[in-house]
């Protein structure tokens, strides 16, 4: 008579222990004691003073108190840019980013990056107003894509990436494609309220 063992899909699988692991993986837990890390006496506090390395927090920087920050942060850090101030629709759009989502939100970020296509739409829009307008068509390659027969060079050629060539033009474009997704979802949040 034999030993017939079932079919299991998902068999319950066997942890090894610590010693087992210890003795097969060289090195295995050399971190588990602090006297064997190698970076515990550098994390030490009287290590820290000892060597007279101290930090004191800064001044806070003033203007602090309308600065965005994030909503897990009680407050903004001491020093911060002031470089591009937020203004228009897009600072509406990026405020509202983070006065509402906190930054584990995709609906955080895609508010952002709709909040930048507003941006570099505004100045596109003001460039063209004062006469020096981009060539927005030329920029994102559109135009190049549609006169070379794009689906024909790429998959007609012997290049193994002949296939990913095909979303280049998406890929060029994802920022566009990224806002339309968080215009979406701030369209859907303020229909739900």
């Amino acid at each position: 008579m034999t030993d017939h063992t079932p079919y299991i899909a998902d068999p319950p699988r066997r942890v090894p222990s610590s010693a087992e692991l210890r003795e097969r993986i060289p090195g295995w837990g050399s971190d588990l004691d602090p006297a064997d890390r190698p970076s515990v006496p550098k994390l030490s506090r009287e290590v820290g003073l000892a060597s007279g390395a101290h930090w004191d927090v800064p001044e806070p920087q003033p203007g602090g108190e309308g600065r965005e920050r994030s909503i897990e942060h009680a407050h903004v850090t001491p020093v911060f840019g002031t470089a591009q101030p937020l203004s228009g629709l897009a600072g509406v759009v990026k405020r509202f980013a983070y006065r509402r989502f906190s930054e584990g939100r995709l609906a955080h970020w895609l508010l952002l990056v709709l909040g930048d296509r507003i941006d570099v739409a505004t100045h596109r829009v003001t460039d063209a107003l004062r006469g020096r307008p981009d060539r927005v068509v030329h920029e994102t390659g559109w135009r190049a894509e549609l006169g070379n027969r794009p689906v024909s060079t790429r998959l007609g050629s012997s290049r193994r990436d002949g296939r990913h060539q095909l979303l280049d033009p998406v890929v060029a474009n994802w920022g566009w494609l990224a806002a339309l997704g968080g215009l979406v979802l701030v369209v859907r949040r303020l229909r739900r309220h």
